[in-house]
């Protein structure tokens, strides 16, 4: 369980993207002489982001890796910030972000799996770790999600976190109702 006074101070949540997004496998190939690659990203974890943006928790995608189609499902989630360094220093861009949003580390989760996500969670002031994460990431996170990364552990974290809010019935409520009102001309 996440402390409900906790869960209100967060402002922003940060996502890994390969092993956190996705369940870390990369597909490369080559098509027309262009390099090519592919990553299987879960639909609830889509809808878990959507509804913590509706909730007014900023989302910034952190990656060590720079990759068209993270920058592609970033753009699909319509997420607030998205930094791929191809260097996995990911510290220094979280930060810059945080600093452009006038946010404290203190105010702000980070969802992560192994060595490159550790400067990061030592930070913030919700580090989580998905089922997968290595010992070591496990080990330093408050809140360890029975989910694998790609398998709907930011889903299951934004659950977590919204219901620790008491904001998660009202969010879901009003997802469904919105979606629940035909369309002019439809039956």
């Amino acid at each position: 369980m996440i402390d409900p006074k906790l869960a209100r101070s967060i402002r922003l949540v940060g996502l890994d993207v390969d092993g956190v997004l996705t369940d870390g496998g990369i597909y490369l190939g080559a098509g027309g002489g262009e390099p090519l690659e592919f990553k299987r990203y879960d639909i609830q974890d889509g809808l878990g982001v959507h509804l913590l943006r509706q909730a007014g928790i900023r989302v910034a995608i952190i990656t060590g890796r720079v990759s068209e189609s993270v920058r592609l499902r970033a753009a699909e989630l319509r997420v607030d910030d998205l930094a791929q360094d191809p260097d996995a220093f990911k510290l220094p861009a979280f930060l810059r972000i945080l600093e452009r949003h006038g946010i404290e580390p203190a105010e702000t989760a980070f969802v992560g799996d192994d060595f490159p996500d550790m400067a990061l969670l030592r930070r913030v002031g919700l580090p989580v770790a998905v089922r997968n994460a290595v010992p070591e990431v496990a080990s330093i996170c408050r809140v360890q999600l029975e989910r694998q990364g790609g398998r709907g552990a930011v889903r299951e974290f934004a659950e977590l976190l919204l219901k620790a809010r008491g904001e998660w019935d009202a969010l879901w409520e009003r997802y469904v109702s919105e979606r629940s009102v035909p369309l002019e001309g439809v039956r």
